[in-house]
């Protein structure tokens, strides 16, 4: 889940100047209406095939069609059964977002035809134009925008125009009432408040498409916690709306089969089930432990942790966690007055990071500066594992030669470890697909990369303090791997959803290692270390 949770020092807001900002952009990419244009033309990956549905009724195809239907009647009438009344209302809401996004295109179009310019094209592809779709999905509500996030998450399997679209879902969510958090803190813990915790900060810490969170002190131990709350009304949302999405996904691939080929129902159907587990904090509570564990059994709670899951105050809607204090792993200047080395501090990240990869049953795949922080104590602190991923052994040992080839630069092994992951039929010519990557990776080092220097005043002492941070840019980071799925996807390679939650994961600590070692190659370093045994390690340690 993308909530930036327990943020332990909270910081003013603070001037900021630009230091220095090189900038290159890529050739390899076209402008934005060359590319919706082109791939127009060839059919979006997962949309514009739908129109290919006009063999319908050849002779074959009927008659498996008939086949099919019965299944296809019995996956809608469980999945009503399932969704229930909620689904009536759901569809009012959704006809009701669908006419105003409709009144907004109208009204651009009408603008645009009263230009010489002509019609842009993501004018022409109406509603399924990103930016339309973006903004039909926010006026649905929380469940689209995560499906936004998800799409934006998964260049492997979504257009690039959309993924880049998309990025505008990660915004800040609005917050819920503090009269409903507490309400719904009273349902699940089944008695006051105040039987529970000393206080609960009314003013949320952090809050996301789903769940909201709030600082609070425990009664008795007086030990600082943050609660995690799941907003009112969002499971029965969720399910709604995944179930007519699937419905749709299942309907579509009735109609035309072509589209089994990419896997539409089974796409919908693991966006679902990794929704459904971050509304249920009873799996995100073992996700925690798990990964505490992982900590325990390898022996390295002294250099990292994970938050003290509290089960007596938690359910599957409230997650009350320990609060952890320290600093975004961005944050420079606060970095080096904890420690002496942030290099060291980044290496313990990777580390314990790579570790869990096999070692544990998911790994945390979400690591952006909100989620990993530097503790007070010096220890690395891996926060809200609401986005958790899973790597099978065949896959990482695939991952590893990809790393590896990146680091020596011996693109014929990187193209053979991508066509190890990649789904297909086709014979792929290694050497071309090599030269496509070297021109894609020789470029890695010249990405964007700006340093921004924040002051602030000391009131008291008028003492000037300065600090150093990187910023991300989100956008740029998916360009890069963009372009490797966009050459990828040109040979027949489809990836699963793991290889991109991984590649995500490095494009994070890429950019803390040109902020905390920018001489450290954490792909060749001797310090760091990335092996193919740690399952069967943490296995014997564990039993």
């Amino acid at each position: 889940m993308a909530v930036s949770a327990i943020r332990g020092v909270a910081c003013g807001r603070l001037p900021q100047f630009q230091f220095h900002h090189s900038r290159l952009q890529s050739s390899s990419l076209s402008p934005r209406s060359k590319r919706l244009l082109r791939d127009r033309s060839k059919g979006f990956t997962l949309f514009a095939q739908y129109s290919q549905a006009q063999d319908l009724f050849s002779s074959s195809r009927l008659q498996d069609s008939i086949q099919n239907l019965p299944k296809l009647v019995e996956d809608i009438v469980l999945t009503s059964i399932n969704t229930g009344p909620r689904g009536a209302l759901r569809l009012a809401q959704g006809i009701q977002a669908v006419i105003g996004v409709g009144s907004e295109w109208l009204a651009d179009v009408s603008r645009s035809t009263n230009s010489s310019a002509g019609l842009p094209a993501e004018l022409q592809l109406g509603l399924l134009s990103p930016i339309y779709l973006r903004r039909l999905f926010e006026r649905m509500g929380a469940t689209y925008i995560k499906l936004g996030q998800f799409i934006a998450s998964a260049p492997t399997l979504f257009p690039q125009e959309y993924v880049e679209e998309f990025q505008k879902c990660f915004d800040r969510a609005p917050a819920v009432p503090f009269q409903e958090i507490q309400a719904i803190l009273r349902e699940e813990l089944g008695r006051p408040i105040d039987s529970v915790y000393e206080y609960v900060d009314p003013t949320p810490l952090a809050t996301a498409s789903i769940a909201q969170v709030h600082s609070a002190r425990l009664k008795g131990s007086r030990e600082d916690v943050v609660i995690k709350v799941l907003k009112p009304g969002i499971e029965d949302i969720l399910v709604a709306d995944m179930n007519f999405v699937y419905v749709v996904a299942r309907i579509l691939e009735f109609l035309n089969p072509e589209l089994s080929r990419t896997s539409l129902v089974g796409v919908v159907k693991d966006i679902r089930e990794s929704m459904l587990e971050e509304v249920d904090f009873y799996k995100e509570a073992a996700n925690i432990e798990s990964f505490r564990r992982y900590l325990e059994v390898m022996g390295l709670t002294r250099q990292a942790t994970a938050p003290k899951v509290y089960e007596y105050c938690s359910s599957k809607r409230v997650l009350t966690m320990e609060r952890l204090y320290g600093v975004p792993l961005t944050d420079l200047d606060s970095i080096s007055s904890l420690v002496p080395s942030p290099e060291n501090s980044l290496i313990t990240a990777l580390n314990v990071w790579f570790g869990s990869l096999l070692a544990c049953e998911t790994f945390h795949a979400d690591v952006h500066a909100g989620n990993l922080w530097l503790l007070r104590d010096g220890r690395i602190g891996f926060l809200d594992f609401g986005i958790v991923g899973r790597i099978s052994p065949t896959t990482w040992a695939a991952m590893e030669v990809f790393l590896t080839s990146i680091a020596t630069e011996e693109y014929e092994s990187m193209a053979s470890a991508l066509i190890e992951m990649g789904a297909t039929n086709k014979d792929i010519d290694t050497q071309a697909f090599a030269k496509d990557l070297e021109k894609i990776f020789s470029s890695i080092q010249d990405l964007d990369t700006e340093v921004v220097i924040a002051t602030a005043r000391e009131r008291s002492t008028n003492a000037t303090a300065v600090s150093a941070n990187l910023v991300v840019d989100e956008r740029q980071m998916n360009a890069l791997f963009l372009d490797v799925v966009r050459v990828s996807n040109s040979y027949g390679l489809k990836f699963p959803r793991e290889f991109a939650l991984l590649m995500k994961q490095l494009l994070y600590f890429d950019r803390y290692t040109r902020l905390l070692a920018p001489n450290l190659n954490m792909l060749q370093d001797q310090r760091i270390s990335i092996v193919s045994n740690r399952r069967s390690n943490y296995r014997d340690r564990s039993n």
